[in-house]
Parts: structure tokens; sequence; C-alpha cells
């Protein structure tokens, strides 16, 4: 802007007050330059505060609490209420006094109970509507359907407390996975019990008859074999137990060395050897893979036994069963047994990995199985950090397929011996 000498100023105000003396308007007269640079610095200070005006509403926007939809102000709640209801475990949320959803975590969207401002739930709003009259914090166990179908169950535990004169917390804890467990852990207990007592049982009803016949040799030596053979799956069964006990209270990553997977297919299958023999199966065995994982090799040797063992018993005489192991291209050690068995229908395979589940259960009791050696295996591999997969077709046979992470190149070079022959 151009400045004025010190006479024109001085001139300026003079004017100035001749005009304010006389009462008449006063007028400015500015150049052209001046006029744009005068509008140029209004137009900054109004934006600036323009700027400063939606800041501070959008503010206050955020910091007030929400409003009803008839444009009533919600009730007032703990500052801070929306980042504790995110970390609370389970589903969380505060409810007003017309039922509405005020403040509500992620959670309670994701099962179901809350949509939107409503409590998708009837027995749980029948529970605040008991709460909110008499102010006693209640806790109760329900079985819910979850909504929208109501298909699903949700075992929940539910509680609600008054937070404030118009305001009730509710928070919902899911015990459905706790209660799942509770349900393996007892069907567990029950079956181990049914499983023991029929050699139990069997073994004091062979010694009875034994007693009863012991004046015939033959018949003596009859039931003392079969005295043998329940004793023999009594053994097996509490063996599986210890087994299956062991591999789900250790890790064996924590105290890991590096195993070759050749010599762990040695041994296996020189301990199935025998098994083998008696039905006159060959078990063939692939070159060397020289494959390494990290983990216990006992563990290994039991779970590829099992996996030898059950491609055995359910083998017709005089078949092969196949070892294969190999290094994948992405770093998987793989070791799959194959047999030419009775195979396994496509709607049990699911199923195959649970503890005493049989696919044919008069089958198994000729085997002599324990409906065991699969879970270990399933507990074996994923103790390792790997995976159990089967391929099956009835009548064809199947390949069961240990899959373990293959050990760092740079790791320490333990557990290496001569395997043997």
């Amino acid at each position: 802007m151009p400045q004025m000498n010190e006479q024109g100023s001085l001139a300026l105000q003079a004017v100035r007050r001749s005009f304010a003396r006389s009462g008449r308007p006063i007028v400015v007269v500015v150049d052209a330059t001046t006029a744009a640079a005068l509008a140029l610095l209004a137009g900054v200070v109004l934006g600036i505060v323009a700027t400063v005006l939606v800041l501070r509403s959008r503010r206050a926007q955020e910091t007030s609490p929400a409003a009803e939809p008839d444009g009533v102000p919600s009730p007032n709640v703990p500052e801070g209420l929306s980042g504790l209801l995110q970390v609370l475990p389970g589903a969380a949320f505060v409810v007003g006094s017309d039922d509405g959803v005020i403040r509500a975590s992620s959670q309670s969207a994701a099962l179901g109970i809350v949509q939107g401002r409503r409590v998708e739930i009837p027995e749980i709003r029948a529970l605040v509507a008991a709460v909110r009259l008499d102010g006693v914090t209640r806790e109760e166990d329900l079985e819910l359907r979850r909504p929208p179908l109501g298909k699903g169950l949700l075992q929940a535990r539910v509680r609600v407390a008054v937070l404030s004169p118009s305001a009730a917390l509710v928070l919902v804890e899911d015990l459905s996975e706790a209660r799942r467990l509770d349900a393996v852990r007892r069907d567990f207990v029950a079956n181990v019990s049914h499983e023991l007592k029929t050699p139990v049982g069997a073994l004091s009803l062979l010694a009875e008859a034994v007693q009863s016949a012991s004046d015939d040799p033959e018949a003596v030596q009859r039931f003392a074999a079969r005295m043998q053979i329940e004793s023999q799956r009594l053994s097996n069964l509490v063996s599986d137990l210890v087994d299956l006990s062991r591999l789900q209270s250790g890790d064996p990553l924590k105290q890991s060395a590096v195993v070759e997977i050749d010599r762990v297919v040695a041994e296996a299958v020189d301990e199935t050897k025998l098994a083998a023999t008696s039905k006159d199966i060959e078990v063939v065995v692939t070159p060397v893979c020289g494959g390494r994982v990290l983990g216990e090799e006992a563990q290994l040797v039991m779970a590829l036994r099992n996996l030898l063992t059950n491609a055995i018993a359910y083998s017709p005489p005089s078949t092969r069963v196949a070892v294969a192991a190999r290094v994948t291209d992405d770093g998987v050690v793989e070791v799959g047994v194959t047999d030419q068995g009775i195979g396994i229908p496509a709607d049990e395979q699911a199923r195959i990995f649970e503890r005493f589940y049989r696919v044919d259960p008069a089958r198994s009791r000729v085997t002599g199985g324990t409906g065991l050696g699969l879970a270990i295996v399933k507990h074996v591999c994923a103790n390792h950090g790997g995976e159990c997969t089967v391929w099956s077709v009835e009548g064809e046979g199947s390949t069961f397929t240990l899959r373990l992470p293959a050990a760092p190149s740079g790791a320490a070079d333990y557990g290496r011996g001569e395997i043997p022959q």
C-alpha cells in the first residue's frame, strides 16, 4: 500500500476535524490498489473467523451426549464411558429410560444383542426393566437365542446395574465356549469310564470262567488267551490316556530340538514291523528326504506309529502300506501314510480325530483300537505347529499326512544319530 507523506497526513486530519464539526459524513477516497489490498485483508480475517467457528461447533458436537430422536438430550453418562465399554470383556452397553441404547461396545453388535438403539433380546429387556423398578443390581445366567433368526443359542451371564437415575449398565458375558469345554470334559470322563469298564468287566467274567472250568484244560487255555487280549486292550487304553494327558499339558516347542524326519520314519516303521508281518503286509518306505523339524522326537514317532498301526489294522492281509516323506517348496515337511484298506466315508472324515470316535465300533473291538490314536496324532501336530490331513475313498484306501513346519536353516544341529535299519 502506498505510504502518505507527513504533510498529506496532517492535511487529511484537518479535513476530518472540519467535517466532524460540521456534522457532514466523511468520505475517504482511496486509489484502486489500496481498495484491493483492504478487500483481501477483510477476506482473510473472515475466513479465519469462519474456520474457528466450525471447529468449535464440531468439538461441541463430539463432546456433547447423544440426543434422543425427539431432540431431547440423552441422560448424562460418565466421561470416558464409551472407551471403557470397548475394553470390557464381552458385550457392554448403557440403556436409557426409554429402553433405547445410549452407548454400546462393538461386541454388543457382533453378538446381535444391540441393533442401532434397540436391545434385540427380550430376556435382557425384561431384566433391565426389573432393575429399573427397584434399583437392585441383578445377575442371571440365560440361554438366549441369537437374533435375527434366533437359531443359534448363546449361553450368557447377564449383569444389569443402575448407572444413574435415567440410565442402566448392561454387561453380557458369553459363556458358550466355556460351557462347550465343560461338556467336552464331562463327555471325556464318561467315555473313559465306559472304555475302562469294558475290558475290566471282561477280565472279571473270564476269571470266573477259568475258575469254573478248572477241570477242563482246553477251556482254561481258551479263557486265558482271551484274558491276555483284554488285558492288552486295557493296557493300550491306559497308555493312550497317559500320552494324551501329557500332550495336552506340555509344549514341545519350549524345549525343542532339531528332529530328523527320516529317523522318525525309520523308528515308527521298526516299532510296527511285527504287526505288519503278522498280517503279511508290506510296508514300503520312500528314499531318505532329509527333512528336519523342531520338536520332540518321541512325540513325532508316536504320532506316525499310530497312523501306521491304523493303516495295518484296517488293511486286508497281503496288501501294502506306503510311507512317503518330502519337503515342499514352501518350507513344510510332509509325511504321508497310504493304505489299501476299507476307506472312510466322506461324511465321517470330519469327526475321526475326536476322542473315542469310531466309524465302525464293532470293527474297532475286533482290531483292539482305543479310539484315541487319531486324537493323539492331532494333538502332536498341533503342538508342533502343524496339522494332519486325510484323503479317503471307501473301498480304495486312505492317506493320512502329517504336515509340519521345517526347521530353520540356522537351527542348532541336535538330534543327529544313526538311523536304525
